[in-house]
């Protein structure tokens, strides 16, 4: 039986802040169809107190800023992408096209397509998202995708140089200095100087995903976000401070992001809550973490791993965290997770930023039922079909007839009747 140590203080109290977040982002994508870049502009004044003569980065603007960054973090850049290039071509590598023979005559196959165009927003308003700029353009640039355009809003009143220099190595076609709604939005529509893409994808704020929810259809995404999420499961081989420590990590991200313990060690429990007291004594990013550790927290004492499993389960969190005895044997033991960090030398952060895996990930209970961005959401698995024998149409015509029948889809069934007619083998032998 569980048993809450700490509950989140405002958990479940988002509806009224959703509603007017909603009612925001409709009135913005409304103006940007409308007026297009006029719009754009007016909307990046008045937001970002930004208008640059052009949003869009020239090469030279491009190069003047990688050459303010400091050698030391241009290495680091190359090394994270390169990690992050790898394991989007070994999952690449992964989905095989096919072609199968299914009946004597008739051909099924599938291939895979890259989608043509794709929009990327790198969030830049609290903290500039260096990693998310390597989590969307490299791998969209491994899965194939033919135009990549990439967005990110001024930092402190200008580009933000580390930024740029991720969007331009990891591969970037097109780098604008624009931000929030407008941008989703310009990206999505088009405008007189941006050519819509087929695609969004990225993080951001609540009107950032508030945005490409509301232009979802009109365009693919990568999927609905909230705040960033942390789960960490532990027992009392778990010592306080990792565990305090790595809860921070992500409550740091924004006041409304959960951050959550399980654990089996009411000692470990009380500790924890102490930990956290003193680190945010400490904490450079405590006015954010701190509020969201206030009003977003929890730690739930369970009676033993399984418990812990299926609150897990319930809970489906974005990142879930292991510190256990063998941490290896969750692996097959959780189901629901954007992604999971096994044993004490790993960490969320270890993803957010640089291992490899991809770190735009599900939140709010998505991970029920989707994973997070990586190079298969960039392709379309598109199937072919073909019937190479008379016989082999006449056979399956026959079939799709009498079920056409049943369904009185009359057009359907003279599709399939006309073939019978033509192929069959009575009609072949006139």
């Amino acid at each position: 039986m569980t048993r809450h140590i700490k509950t989140a203080a405002l958990k479940g109290q988002q509806e009224e802040a959703d509603a007017k977040v909603r009612a925001t982002v409709e009135a913005i994508i409304a103006d940007v169809a409308k007026r297009g870049d006029e719009a754009v502009r007016a909307l990046s004044e008045r937001f970002d107190k930004w208008s640059p003569p052009s949003f869009r980065l020239s090469a030279g603007e491009i190069a003047a800023l990688l050459a303010r960054v400091p050698r030391q973090t241009i290495d680091d850049i190359t090394f994270a992408q390169a990690q992050i290039r790898h394991f989007a071509e070994i999952q690449k590598a992964s989905m095989q096209e096919v072609e199968v023979e299914t009946l004597p005559g008739v051909v099924l196959g599938h291939r895979h397509i890259p989608v043509s165009t794709v929009g990327c927003y790198v969030p830049g308003g609290r903290y500039p998202m260096v990693a998310s700029a390597h989590m969307s353009i490299v791998t969209a640039r491994v899965a194939g995708v033919g135009r990549i355009i990439a967005c990110t809003p001024p930092n402190q009143g200008a580009a933000h140089p580390e930024t740029i220099a991720a969007m331009h190595l990891g591969g970037a076609d097109e780098i604008h200095v624009l931000g929030g709604v407008q941008a989703v939005a310009a990206m999505a529509l088009g405008t007189e100087t941006i050519a819509p893409v087929d695609m969004l994808v990225g993080p951001g704020n609540a009107f950032v995903a508030e945005a490409k929810r509301q232009l979802f259809g009109r365009v693919g995404i990568d999927l609905f976000a909230g705040p960033t999420e942390i789960l960490v499961i532990a027992d009392d081989s778990a010592d306080a401070e990792m565990v305090a420590t790595d809860l921070l990590g992500q409550a740091e991200h924004g006041p409304t992001s959960p951050a959550i313990l399980l654990a089996t060690s009411e000692k470990l429990a009380l500790d924890t809550i102490h930990e956290v007291g003193r680190q945010l004594h400490v904490l450079q990013t405590a006015d954010i973490a701190g509020v969201a550790w206030r009003d977003f927290g929890e730690i739930i004492l369970c009676s033993d791993d399984e418990e812990m499993a299926r609150e897990a389960d319930r809970i489906a969190a974005e990142h879930v965290e292991v510190l256990t005895r063998e941490p290896r044997s969750w692996l097959g033991r959780l189901k629901n997770y954007g992604a999971l960090f096994l044993g004490p030398e790993t960490n969320v952060a270890y993803g957010d930023k640089v291992i490899g895996t991809n770190h735009t990930l599900p939140t709010r209970k998505a991970a029920r039922y989707t994973g997070g961005l990586w190079v298969g959401k960039f392709l379309k698995t598109c199937t072919y079909q073909e019937v190479r024998s008379a016989e082999a149409s006449a056979r399956v015509g026959e079939v799709c007839s009498r079920l056409c029948a049943i369904e009185r889809f009359w057009a359907h069934k003279e599709q399939a009747d006309l073939r019978v007619r033509r192929y069959g083998r009575k009609n072949l032998a006139r």
